[in-house]
C-alpha cells in the first residue's frame, strides 16, 4: 500500500512544478479511491523526499541568517496559508505564538477596523491537529483572542474544546491590557484581548527549581548570598553546573500584560501587537536560539521580537500586499535584508 501511493503521486504530478499535501491527499483518496488516512499520505511524502523521488518548492519565501555570539540566528518569512503547514516536519517547533483572523463579523464593526480586507475565518480541528504535529513535546501555543462577549462566547468555547481534543492542555489565561487605549463598542468599554496558552501535552520544563539550584550552589561553596534565582542560575551556569528546572513556564505569569498598543495611523495593520508584549510572552515560552511559529504573521512585529529575543523566527502572511509590509517592516526596524530563496522540504 505505501509503495502504491508513492508510485500513484509520482506517475500523476512527474511533469508537474510542484504539488501540495492537499493535491497529493485528493488524488490519493478522492481520484484513486484508496482507503488510507492523511498521516499515512503525508509520512509516504516525507519518504519521497528523503529518497530523492520528489523534490517539494515554496515559493515566496524570504531568509535571513546572522550570528549572534557564535549561534545562527534565522529568520524565515512565508508568502503561503498559515494553514497549511506542510512544509514544516513534525515536533520541529519550539513554539507557536499567532492571531488568526476570526471571522465574527459582529464583533469586527464599526470604528476604523479594517478586517474585512482580509480573509477572515474560523477554526477547525484540523487546525489544532496541525500545530500539534509541527510542534515539540511539551511547547507551549499562544493564541491571542478577544474579550469574551455574547458574540464569540461559543466560538472561544470551541477553541479551548479543539486545543483539548486534538493533545493540548490548557495553561492559563492572561490579559493584554492596552494601556490607555479603550474602545467602546459593544455592551461595554474594553481596553483588553486574552493570551491564551496552552502546551502541547504537558508542559515543558522551563521554570527555575530555585530550592535545588540554591543547593547545588551551597554544595559547591559558592557565593549565593543575596542572588536572586535567575542570579543563582547564572552562577552556576558560569561554574559549569547543572540548572534544575520545573514544568512550567520561565517564572510565573503576570496578572496581565500591560503595553500600549499604536496610533491608527502608525499601524500596519489594525491587529498589529506591540513589540515589546510579544517579547515577554517570548521570554515566558522558550529558550534562546529556539524555533518559533507565528501562522498569520501581519506586521511582522512577531519577528522583531524573536531577534531581539535571540530567537529563530518562521513568519507566514497570506495576503501579498500584507506580506511586503511585514518584510518592509522587518528590514527597516532590523537594518537587514531578505534574500528569496526556493525553500526546498
Amino acid at each position: 500500500m505505501d509503495n502504491t501511493i508513492q508510485m500513484n503521486l509520482f506517475e500523476y504530478f512527474i511533469d508537474e512544478e510542484q504539488f501540495s499535501i492537499q493535491d497529493a491527499t485528493n488524488l490519493v483518496k478522492n481520484v484513486k479511491n484508496m482507503q488510507v488516512n492523511n498521516e499515512s499520505i503525508r509520512a509516504r511524502i516525507y519518504e519521497g523526499v528523503e529518497k530523492g523521488i520528489f523534490k517539494k518548492i515554496s515559493r515566496g519565501v524570504y531568509k535571513v541568517t546572522s550570528q549572534i555570539e557564535g549561534h545562527e540566528n534565522t529568520c524565515l518569512l512565508v508568502n503561503g496559508d498559515g494553514r497549511d503547514l506542510s512544509m514544516i516536519k513534525d515536533k520541529s517547533i519550539d513554539g507557536i505564538i499567532t492571531d488568526h483572523p476570526y471571522d465574527l463579523r459582529k464583533a469586527l464593526t464599526g470604528g476604523n477596523r479594517k478586517f474585512a480586507t482580509f480573509e477572515l475565518f474560523r477554526y477547525e480541528s484540523k487546525d489544532f491537529k496541525e500545530k500539534q504535529r509541527v510542534l515539540k513535546d511539551g511547547a507551549f501555543l499562544v493564541e491571542f483572542l478577544p474579550e469574551e462577549s455574547e458574540v464569540n462566547f461559543d466560538y472561544l468555547y470551541e477553541i479551548k474544546k479543539m486545543a483539548q481534543d486534538n493533545g493540548f492542555k490548557y495553561f492559563a489565561k492572561v490579559a493584554w491590557k492596552k494601556g490607555n487605549f479603550i474602545s467602546n463598542t459593544g455592551r461595554k468599554s474594553k481596553n483588553v484581548e486574552d493570551v491564551m496558552i496552552f502546551s502541547k501535552g504537558e508542559a515543558r520544563n522551563l521554570k527555575l527549581d530555585a530550592k535545588k539550584n540554591l543547593a547545588i550552589a551551597k554544595e559547591q561553596n559558592l557565593d549565593v548570598k543575596g542572588l536572586s534565582s535567575y542570579e543563582v542560575r547564572d552562577l552556576l551556569q558560569e561554574n559549569n553546573l547543572d540548572v534544575c528546572y520545573m514544568k512550567g513556564t520561565n517564572g510565573m505569569l503576570p496578572t496581565a500584560f500591560d503595553y500600549q498598543t499604536k496610533n491608527i495611523k502608525d499601524k500596519i495593520m489594525e491587529a498589529e501587537k506591540p513589540v515589546e508584549l510579544i517579547e515577554e510572552i517570548i521570554e515566558y515560552i522558550s529558550k534562546p536560539y529556539e524555533t518559533l511559529l507565528d501562522q498569520y504573521a501581519g506586521s511582522g512585529n512577531f519577528v522583531i521580537a524573536c531577534y531581539n529575543k535571540e530567537r529563530n523566527s518562521i513568519a507566514i502572511e497570506k495576503n501579498k500586499e500584507m506580506f511586503e509590509k511585514m518584510k518592509d517592516n522587518i528590514e527597516e526596524n532590523l537594518d537587514i535584508k531578505f534574500d528569496e530563496i526556493d525553500y526546498e522540504y
